[in-house]
């Protein structure tokens, strides 16, 4: 009997931008959700779906930094709505089984955009290199991220073809990959820890997060049994 070529599919989003630093923008942050296709979640998803069906947002994705933030489509939302679309997707990402890295670069002593990208590049090479035996076990690796900034594209294109073996690249939409909502909630994550340390969250954001004790207990511990180790 042949066996199914096992695939690795990894999720890709990202914080902050190429520009000058900016005290309120200090890092860039680019985070990897994998996922082990051999791990079948279409259940889980459909329940995902019905979910946010219920609340306010009546749409199959949510974009987390914005909702908690108030920002855009959720400016007009009361906390109670955002609070109820922000714990329905807590209580996916907790179910869904998936491990991620984030790749974390202070800006402020990098001149140039190209200096960050070279940065990122090798901190995200080194743990593929540090991890390779667990990446070579995939027949196939397929990566997608949304194309948000091109600097990132570039940073995906130039180490993803260097490492792995003819992997797949892909153009998504979060709309279309459940996964890529695990990214956004990560990478959300992982900036609310950098502000939280930083003593920079605002008044929206402690609305919806509440103070570091729930922050640590809500966001940052169900995320701790996720991190990426090898398996």
């Amino acid at each position: 009997m042949t066996q199914s070529p096992k695939e690795l599919s990894i999720f890709i989003d990202e914080s902050g931008d190429f520009g000058a630093y900016d005290p309120k923008c200090p890092c860039y942050i680019i985070s990897m959700v994998f996922h082990n296709q051999a791990d079948d979640m279409s259940g889980l998803f459909q329940s995902f779906d019905r979910a946010l069906s219920e609340t306010m947002l009546k749409r199959n994705f949510v974009h987390m930094g914005p909702l908690i933030r108030r920002e855009y489509e959720y400016a007009t939302m009361s906390v109670e709505e955002r609070l109820q679309i922000f714990r329905r997707t807590k209580a996916f990402i907790e179910k869904a089984q998936f491990s991620y890295k984030n790749f974390i670069v202070e800006k402020k002593h990098i001149d140039t955009s190209m200096e960050l990208a070279k940065k990122l590049v090798q901190q995200i090479t080194d743990f593929i290199r540090q991890h390779y035996q667990y990446f070579v076990q995939f027949d196939k690796v397929k990566v997608y991220y949304d194309n948000g900034q091109d600097g990132v594209a570039k940073i995906i294109m130039a180490v993803c073809t260097a490492m792995f073996n003819n992997p797949e690249i892909k153009v998504a939409r979060q709309q279309d990959y459940k996964m890529l909502q695990a990214a956004d909630f990560v990478c959300t994550a992982a900036l609310t820890k950098l502000k939280m340390d930083r003593h920079t969250l605002s008044r929206s954001e402690r609305h919806i997060l509440g103070d570091d004790k729930m922050i640590n207990k809500y966001m940052f511990k169900p995320l701790k049994k996720k991190e990426f180790r090898d398996r």
